[in-house]
Order: C-alpha cells, then sequence, then structure tokens
C-alpha cells in the first residue's frame, strides 16, 4: 500500500479504520486512529517506523524539558526583585536555545543523514578528484522511511511553538503521536501545526452523513485528478524526458507543459484524497492549494500551491531571519540609503535567498532542485525590484493592472515561468534540465505537430482528448472556486435524484476514463517521493 489512490487504501484500509472507528466510544476513537495510523506507516515502510517512534519519544521529551524551563524561569521571575528579572530571562532563553539547538541538530542531522549524504559524498569526491587528491568518501546508501521530510518539519513546528510559548508542551505522549502519524497526512502532508490538528483528532469527533459524503465528494475528485489526468499524462512524460536528446524544442516544451500539469494534479489530487480522508473522521486539516494557475505572480503562485510548506518556511526560516540582529541593522542602514522599498528588499532577499535554497534541497538531493529553487529565488527577487518601475510604465501607458487582458498576460506570464522551473525540477539531473532548456529556445520545431509524430510518444488522439476534457472539469471548478462558490454546499443542497446524478457521473468518468489495467502502470504519488 504506497498510495492513497491505491484500491487497497481506498476499498480496504479506510473503510476498515472508518468502521472500527464509528463502532467505539468516543473516548476510545483516537485509539483507532493511532492503530490505524502505525498500522499504515507500517505498511509503507516496514522496520523504517523506528525512525517515526524516535522523532515522536524525543520530541515529547524536548517538549517538556522547554516547558520545565519556563516554569523554572517563571518562578524565578516571581521571586526575583525587578533589577534581577532581565539578567533572568537572558540566562533561561540561553538555556532554552541550547535546547532547541540540540533537538534541532538532532532531526535536521538524521534527516541530512538519510536524505542527502549520498549526494553531499558524491559532491566532495568529485570535487577531491578535481584537485587530484587521492582521497574518496564512502558513499552511503540508506533507506528512506516514507514523508520523513514531512513529519520532520511538522515536529520541528511543535518544538519551536513550544519555545515560543505559543502552545504549551502535550505531556501525553499517545496525543503526540496521533499528530505527527496521522494517516492520511504522514506521505504527502499537509503540514500541520499542533494547535491545527491535534486535539481535533483527539476528541473522537462522530462520523456524520455530511461529513461522510463531502469526504467521499473530495475523494473522488482528488481520484479524478489523479487517475485520470496526472497518471495518464505519465508515459509521454516519462518517454521525452529520459531521451530528451532524440526529440526538438517543441515536443520538449509539450513534455514540460504535460509535467507541470501532472505535477499539479497528482499533488493536489491526493492532498484531495488525504483532506477527504480526514474529513470522514470530522478533522479539519489545512488546505495546501488555492487554485494557483491563476496566480498573477511567481510570488502569488507560492501562496497558493504546497501552501503549508511555504507558511513553515516563512514562519520558522524567514522571519526568524529577517528579525535576527544583523540583519535588522543591515535593514536600517539600507532604508537610510536606499529608501523604504528598496532597502528592506536588501536585507529581506537575503533571508528569502536562504528559504529558497532550503526549499530546493528539501525536494531532493540533486543540484537540479537546488537550481529549481534559486530559479524561483531570483524570480520573486527581479518581481520585487521592478515592481516600482512597472508599476510606472503601467501608469505612462494608461494601462489599467486590473483589466482582463492584463490579468491574463499575467497569468499566462507567470504560468510559462512555472513551467519553465518544473523542467528543471523533473529533469534527471541539472545537466539534462539545462540541455532541453536549450533544445527549446534554439531547436523550436512544430514539425511534430505539423505530422502528428507527437501521437507516438505514448498518448494517442483519444489520450489528449480526455485530457482536455478532465483538465476542462477540473478549471471550471477552479472559476468556481475563485469566484467563492460553495461548490459542495450547492451540490449538496439541490434535489435527490440531481444530486446523485452528479456524483454517478463523476464515478463513472473515473471508472471509464482512469489510466489503469492493460497498458497503464500505476504511478505513486510524486511527492511521496520527497
Amino acid at each position: 500500500m504506497t498510495s492513497y489512490c491505491s484500491l487497497l487504501y481506498l476499498a480496504v484500509f479506510l473503510p476498515a479504520a472508518v468502521l472500527v472507528y464509528r463502532i467505539l466510544p468516543q473516548r476510545l476513537r483516537w485509539i483507532a486512529l493511532l492503530a490505524a495510523s502505525y498500522a499504515f506507516f507500517w505498511s509503507v515502510s516496514g522496520k523504517l517506523l523506528v525512525f517515526l517512534l524516535f522523532s515522536t519519544v524525543s520530541i515529547h521529551h524536548f517538549g517538556l524539558w522547554l516547558t520545565a524551563e519556563q516554569q523554572d524561569r517563571d518562578r524565578c521571575l516571581a521571586a526575583a526583585a525587578p533589577a534581577e528579572r532581565k539578567a533572568i530571562r537572558q540566562r533561561f532563553t540561553r538555556r532554552q536555545r541550547r535546547i532547541l539547538l540540540l533537538a534541532t541538530l538532532l532531526h535536521v542531522g538524521m534527516l541530512v543523514t538519510l536524505k542527502y549524504a549520498a549526494f553531499f559524498s558524491t559532491n566532495l569526491n568529485t570535487l577531491l578528484h578535481a584537485l587530484r587528491l587521492p582521497v574518496s568518501l564512502p558513499v552511503p546508501a540508506f533507506l528512506l522511511p516514507i514523508g520523513i521530510s514531512f513529519y520532520t518539519l511538522q515536529a520541528l513546528s511543535y518544538l519551536l511553538d513550544v519555545y515560543r510559548g505559543t502552545i504549551r508542551a502535550d505531556r501525553n505522549l499517545a496525543r503526540l503521536a496521533l499528530f505527527l502519524g496521522f494517516f492520511p497526512q504522514i506521505m504527502e502532508g499537509p503540514i500541520c501545526r499542533y494547535g491545527q490538528t491535534a486535539h481535533q483528532l483527539w476528541e473522537g469527533r462522530p462520523v456524520t452523513w455530511q461529513g461522510l459524503t463531502f469526504g467521499m465528494q473530495r475523494i473522488l475528485f482528488g481520484l479524478i485528478k489523479k487517475i485520470v489526468i496526472a497518471d495518464r499524462l505519465n508515459l509521454l512524460i516519462k518517454t521525452v524526458f529520459n531521451d530528451y536528446a532524440v526529440y526538438n524544442g517543441g515536443i520538449i516544451a509539450l513534455a514540460m507543459v504535460c509535467y507541470t500539469c501532472q505535477l499539479y494534479m497528482d499533488f493536489s489530487g491526493t492532498m484531495d484524497v488525504v483532506i477527504g480522508s480526514a474529513e470522514i473522521f470530522g478533522v479539519h486539516l489545512p488546505e495546501n492549494f488555492r487554485q494557483p494557475f491563476f496566480s498573477r505572480s511567481i510570488s502569488e503562485f507560492w501562496m497558493r500551491w504546497h501552501i503549508t510548506l511555504g507558511t513553515w518556511f516563512k514562519d520558522y526560516v524567514f522571519y526568524p531571519l529577517s528579525m535576527s540582529g544583523p540583519l535588522k541593522k543591515l535593514t536600517g542602514a539600507a532604508r537610510r540609503r536606499l529608501g523604504n522599498h528598496y532597502g528592506p528588499l536588501l536585507s529581506g532577499s537575503l533571508a528569502l535567498g536562504v528559504v529558497w535554497l532550503c526549499n530546493g534541497l528539501w525536494h531532493g538531493a540533486g543540484w537540479h532542485y537546488i537550481f529549481f529553487g534559486l530559479y524561483h529565488f531570483a524570480l520573486i527577487l527581479t518581481g520585487s525590484l521592478f515592481d516600482p518601475i512597472a508599476q510606472r510604465v503601467t501608469g505612462l501607458l494608461h494601462i489599467d493592472r486590473n483589466c482582463m487582458p492584463y490579468r491574463i498576460f499575467q497569468i499566462v506570464r507567470t504560468a510559462l515561468l512555472v513551467c519553465v522551473g518544473e523542467l528543471f525540477f523533473r529533469a534527471n539531473g541539472l545537466r539534462a534540465g539545462l540541455a532541453m532548456f536549450r533544445s527549446m529556445v534554439t531547436d523550436f520545431s512544430l514539425d511534430s505537430f505539423v505530422d502528428r509524430s507527437f501521437l507516438t510518444l505514448g498518448m494517442d488522439k483519444m489520450d489528449f482528448g480526455i485530457i482536455i476534457v478532465a483538465v476542462g472539469l477540473v478549471l471550471l471548478v477552479g472559476i468556481l472556486r475563485e469566484r467563492g462558490v460553495p461548490l459542495r454546499e450547492s451540490i449538496a443542497r439541490r434535489p435527490l435524484v440531481l444530486r446523485w446524478s452528479v456524483y454517478y457521473a463523476a464515478f463513472f468518468f473515473l471508472v471509464i476514463f482512469g489510466a489503469y489495467g492493460i497498458g497503464y502502470v500505476p504511478v505513486d504519488p510524486i511527492y511521496a517521493a520527497f
């Protein structure tokens, strides 16, 4: 069971978990969720479950340690004279920071060792060879627990919130274990905060008819995106990316757009299944996507795409760095010299660069992932630098920046820039990505579309027709959501016959046009590999 979209999960595991959860009394329902979560993790990672257990127990201990320090600080402050309180606060702050640093080094170190040790060793060996040094480091190979990138960030957010005093450390180890290991989100997120979901999971909310139907609707919509669209595109994408040198720039551009579509449909579709699964249990997970391809800039795109990862980096990396002493001094000095727009931008760009370097590395151990992160950093920084100029130019030309043609131009421009970034993200290494981009620029041709040879790359005319219809359906839903239409609630208010006609139409569309069976290879969720 390696996918939330597998028949084993949808037809066996999830119904069994719901049934057991439903028949247990409310005070024991958390046990069903915890048992199901660890059974699910065991089924996908086996003995690597020990890493999740280690993270849970250690984070629980560090949280209690921080809380004990905070309680000692409060007792000392209550008994101290006013003149002594500043020194007491500083002393306890240093002690808490050491605890936080130890916990961060331990968990980030474990993630780096398992996920990046081979990458760093290989590149160091390359450097040593270039320097003609007779030294070679061993290149380790570790099995990677599924979801470690997700639950590590979730665990660190819990600990940082305890340190900041946003939440109090939970003395209940089982509740923390359920928060970190809840089975719908363990593989691909969303990356939740303790205050968002921990108590929802523990309460044992009843399975309601609305929660069941809304959850199943969300799951069905996600399956259409994943199985009808993303999986159908996979063969063409693999064919072109694995043998890009034999194709012209037009075909590479097609594969680039198809991969961007596949990634969105795969990840957002899986998120629909995840959020729908949780909704059945009365648990509301945070949204991870908000119609990103309606964005008018790269900055806006990343506020709508993988939202929980972006907010994690913003809250726990960008803000602490930008508010640190050295960068605050730099901001003040730059503001005096460069003005209120470019001054803060100078220091903020340093923190933003660290965020995007971390974002690229978080996705994988490879130079093309680092390039992907720095590419988006460069685009966001360029947009911030030239936005005042763009406003003046459009003002001089009397262009209404909110008019429909200009908004469409911005949306199309942003989508194209995103597609280029995804080309490097998917490429088999940075060199391959650069070669593919060069081919698009220097060898672009429409000959393959004129002679229809593009239909021999794993998708025929019928496949493209199905993709167009399905993407149109997703686009229509996106437009309605963008306009604030509560789609599921609107369907639920319709007459019984109309309501179930919509459900059956969506179900049979999935069954008839889903990419499975002869000629198709099951595709694991893309982000589960990160």
